[in-house]
């Protein structure tokens, strides 16, 4: 999936923290509703403005975000 057309980074928006279409809703609250069990209907329902493949996108950022981020394998 081609995230970036659906996340968006402006400085003078929530702090310049990466967000939905330009929206004020974060990666990070996405995130955090899923980690919190809320099915993607729950969420669809509660953030109108929200689409599937809105929390799609939210996901392919954070692994490719873990992936760059990703320096060398930990030592046991």
């Amino acid at each position: 999936m081609n995230y970036r057309n659906h996340i968006t980074i402006e400085p003078n928006k929530r702090g310049g923290k990466p967000c939905v279409r330009g929206l004020r809703i974060t990666v990070y609250e996405v995130l955090e509703y899923l980690a919190s069990e809320m099915t993607e209907a729950e969420i669809l329902d509660d953030f109108p403005d929200l689409t599937q493949e809105d929390l799609k996108a939210c996901i392919a950022y954070a692994a490719d975000r873990e992936r760059r981020f990703m320096t060398a394998p930990l030592s046991a």
